[in-house]
């Protein structure tokens, strides 16, 4: 059970890793994405290692239904899987601590 639970965060943590690539790859998302998230575009590979961060660019990727579907197509996934992947990283949902 330990095993599946880490891969499952594993396989989010690599999907959170590509929405983060989708976001910063264009020109109109990435200066809403900073300006969501308050940091500035040099402070985001520090950022990336922050516990929650990841979780949130998969939140941002959610928060707007054109930007889901874009991502979904963009990387071949069911748009409910960002949502389960979000769900799956630290402080990406409620259940996060119990599961663990």
């Amino acid at each position: 059970m330990m095993l599946k639970s880490q891969q499952n965060s594993e396989s989010a943590e690599a999907l959170a890793i590509q929405a983060l690539g989708f976001v910063a790859s264009d020109p109109e998302l990435l200066p809403r994405f900073l300006a969501v998230t308050g940091i500035e575009a040099h402070q985001i590979r520090r950022a990336a290692m922050e516990p929650g961060f990841l979780a949130g660019v998969l939140q941002f990727i959610l928060a707007h239904e054109p930007t889901l579907l874009r991502f979904s197509e963009a990387v071949g996934i069911a748009p409910s899987e960002v949502g389960i992947a979000a769900r799956a990283l630290p402080l990406g949902g409620e259940d996060h601590e119990r599961s663990i």
